[in-house]
């Protein structure tokens, strides 16, 4: 599967849903995002049951906002509309292949309930919104 380019629109859609989800944030003039690009479109297509998006920082600044990028390219992993993994810096294929089984390994109801607690925690009693533990946002 060739990569996906996400914008502000599509971002719910493509990256919400079930399964697993891989973001690349990058910009044409980030040198280690474009030594990466190769990298990721390989997995890419190792990978066709998985959704591999790109998102400009660049053209999408707000969307880049909203997940709180600061460095790039920042990789993020999403499982069933859960964000597993969030880290700027290019990998090698043989990492990106060892996250993305990782993801694949994942228990989700009990990834959700860890999720659920911390929130818990963190507020001392979570709320409708708080427990909300989806990626997406509306």
């Amino acid at each position: 599967m060739a990569t996906v380019e996400l914008t502000a629109e599509n971002f719910a859609e493509k990256i919400g849903g079930e399964g697993i989800a891989l973001v690349d944030f990058w910009a044409s003039w980030c040198a280690p995002c474009r030594n990466f690009a190769p990298v990721y479109e390989r997995v890419s297509e190792l990978n066709p049951d998985i959704t591999f998006g790109k998102v400009d920082t660049e053209a999408e600044q707000l969307l880049a906002a909203e997940f709180n990028i600061r460095s790039i390219p920042t990789l993020m992993i999403v499982r069933d509309g859960v964000a597993l993994y969030s880290e700027p810096g290019a990998l090698p294929q043989q990492a990106l292949e060892s996250l993305i089984q990782q993801a694949r390994d994942l228990d989700m109801d009990e990834v959700r309930a860890k999720v659920a607690e911390t929130q818990t925690t963190e507020t001392g009693q979570a709320t409708k919104d708080d427990s909300d533990d989806s990626v997406v946002k509306a």
